[in-house]
């Protein structure tokens, strides 16, 4: 967890950096006047009024892909999307897996191991029989089947 955060605040970093660089190359390139015109004037934006803040107009809206015709229908998608996809699949779903119990009983097999080291142990036998296989059952080539076939032990 601590790692995505580094992680996360290197990208804020450098997406800051990356956004200062470009204001000041910006303001480098207002300076430079590129009109054949000597003349030529900039209007000034109309005032903007209380109205205009309350009544957007909606020849701005850049849809986000959920619905193109209605603009709360597609914010109300987006923020719903996001919530289900962020909130109960990532974290949520972290949370579960994390807390899965042991289905493979791979802390179970391992205790169990530990419990029987400790017993040979104290016993004072090898923690490993050398006749863990019956040498009777182990069926061998003879040297006439190996031929050249290197060994390597």
């Amino acid at each position: 967890m601590s790692a995505l955060f580094r992680l996360t605040s290197r990208a804020v970093a450098l997406q800051r950096s990356v956004a200062l660089n470009q204001a000041i190359a910006l303001r480098a390139c207002r300076s430079i006047n590129t009109s054949p015109k000597k003349d030529e004037t900039v209007a000034a934006p109309a005032s903007v009024t209380t109205e205009d803040f309350a009544n957007p107009s909606p020849k701005n809206w850049m849809s986000y892909g959920f619905d193109y015709k209605t603009e709360a229908e597609d914010r109300k998608a987006t923020k719903s999307t996001f919530f289900v996809t962020v909130t109960l699949c990532l974290v949520w779903g972290t949370f579960y897996w994390a807390y899965l119990p042991d289905t493979q009983l791979r802390s179970w097999a391992q205790r169990e191991g530990f419990l029987e080291l400790r017993r040979r142990e104290q016993a004072g036998i090898d923690l490993v029989s050398p006749d863990y296989v019956d040498k009777a059952s182990i069926v061998l080539p003879s040297d006439e089947d190996l031929g050249n076939t290197e060994i390597i032990i």
